[in-house]
């Protein structure tokens, strides 16, 4: 399975999303996307998950990180960050629980899904991928 999020960038700050606490890994940290339905290419499966998430229509977006992630129960996916620094529209939280803007030196303090972590260990090392 693919799945595709996005680096919200604001200044020095990223958008992180807060999971509901109903459905799968109950009040995880992410950033915003999610899955690529059959026959759908992964740009077009990360501006329909944020116009669906947070109301927005991303400008340009770049991937900046991809790597493989096997969950405990089973589920393997395929995970692919892009960094969005140009969107239209107002950020309207639709599905999470919390949203916020996070410093990269804030991020190890979220309790971020699993297949994050790799990211986030860059992202706190690195900086932001240009």
């Amino acid at each position: 399975m693919q799945v595709v999020a996005a680096l919200i960038v604001r200044g020095n700050r990223l958008l992180v999303c807060q999971r509901r606490e109903s459905g799968r890994f109950p009040l995880k940290w992410e950033f915003p996307g999610g899955k690529v339905e059959a026959g759908e290419e992964i740009a077009d499966a990360l501006s329909r998950e944020l116009r669906e998430e947070l109301a927005i229509e991303i400008g340009s977006a770049q991937e900046i990180f991809r790597h493989h992630h096997s969950y405990d129960e089973g589920t393997e996916v395929e995970l692919i960050f892009f960094r969005v620094d140009e969107y239209q529209g107002k950020i309207v939280n639709r599905v999470f629980r919390d949203i916020r803007w996070a410093k990269l030196q804030e991020l190890k303090t979220f309790d971020f899904l699993d297949g994050d972590l790799p990211l986030i260990d860059r992202l706190v090392g690195d900086g932001v991928p240009r």
